[in-house]
């Protein structure tokens, strides 16, 4: 298929372009800047690897002229919309209202331009922390102002996706971790780890749903290569270890010290506080054999990634 992608800089959206290309797609892939660009080393690197394996479009966003110029040359069998406002999207304050807004930016206008286009598919991207989604406890809410975004936008692409005559195809994200991803709960053990020291987690209680990257990349590319060309929708909510944050602690610890040749110490906190729901995770269990993904490679890749910048930032200055 010929793909029109957006979001490529992100952790997963490198991560899927690469299985996409893999699975011998051609992938224009949407950037906000060059590789050269970014602050951050782990976006410079995502960016510069996929624009080997696809072809970059610089300075382009959903829903802008450029972006709208680019649907216009036609010839495209799949619209993947990941790309979503991210900026603080920790913070309670986060604007959810803007976000949906830069997430649907001309959306109409776009999905009257890819079906005239003959476009037949768009693939949007969600996240398991959207009020309704996955299956846990408190009635699915929406966990934060940017999961009440996504899931907003969701709507906003399903109603107006049905009314161009469109196949809406949503894929929904748990929690990702591996190999390129920004400073997060796998990186802070690691970077603990490979330092010698002992890691805590301070929420074992928690039931979520994390997930190999490049597992999810994989049920990722094989989603979108199934969509069909009718009207309609489709979902899949992808699931990977499914069990409380203290147990995945302990499942990566053990994973680890043989490949670190290290202790990979772990204290668990007692919880007492539970300002989020205590379960959320995805539903739909993954053939892994049938994608080819190999569960020993995936944390062999982890930890070699891991050691290769443990020794990267421990080298002597020049």
């Amino acid at each position: 298929m010929k793909i029109l992608f957006t979001g490529g800089s992100s952790f997963t959206g490198y991560w899927f372009l690469r299985e996409l290309a893999a699975a011998g797609h051609e992938v224009t892939a949407l950037f906000r800047k060059p590789a050269s660009g970014y602050d951050d080393s782990p976006r410079r690197q995502r960016v510069a690897m996929a624009s080997e394996l696809v072809r970059p479009v610089h300075g382009c966003s959903f829903g802008d002229d450029a972006f709208l110029a680019l649907v216009a040359q036609g010839g495209w069998d799949l619209l993947c919309h990941h790309a979503a406002d991210v900026t603080n999207y920790k913070s309670p304050d986060f604007d959810a209202i803007g976000a949906v807004r830069n997430n649907t930016l001309n959306l109409p206008q776009v999905l009257r331009a890819l079906a005239d286009a003959g476009c037949p598919r768009i693939l949007l991207t969600g996240s398991v922390f959207e009020g309704g989604e996955g299956a846990g406890s408190q009635g699915l809410p929406d966990f934060s102002p940017y999961g009440l975004s996504k899931a907003l936008t969701a709507q906003a692409f399903r109603f107006y996706c049905d009314r161009a005559g469109l196949r809406l195809g949503k894929f929904v994200i748990p929690n990702p971790f591996g190999p390129y991803e920004e400073p997060r709960f796998t990186g802070y053990l690691m970077k603990n780890w490979l330092a010698g020291k002992e890691a805590s987690c301070s929420q074992p209680s928690y039931v979520r749903d994390n997930i190999h990257v490049s597992l999810l990349a994989k049920a990722y590319a094989d989603f979108a290569g199934k969509l069909p060309a009718t009207p309609g929708f489709s979902r899949l909510n992808p699931s990977g270890y499914a069990e409380g944050q203290g147990a995945f602690t302990l499942r990566t610890a053990q994973e680890m010290r043989p490949r670190l040749n290290l202790p990979c110490a772990v204290t668990l906190a007692k919880q007492v506080e539970f300002p989020e729901p205590r379960v959320r995770i995805n539903t739909d269990i993954v053939d892994a054999g049938a994608l080819g993904w190999d569960e020993a490679r995936a944390w062999d890749e982890m930890a070699d990634y891991y050691l290769k910048a443990h020794a990267e930032a421990s080298a002597p200055a020049r």
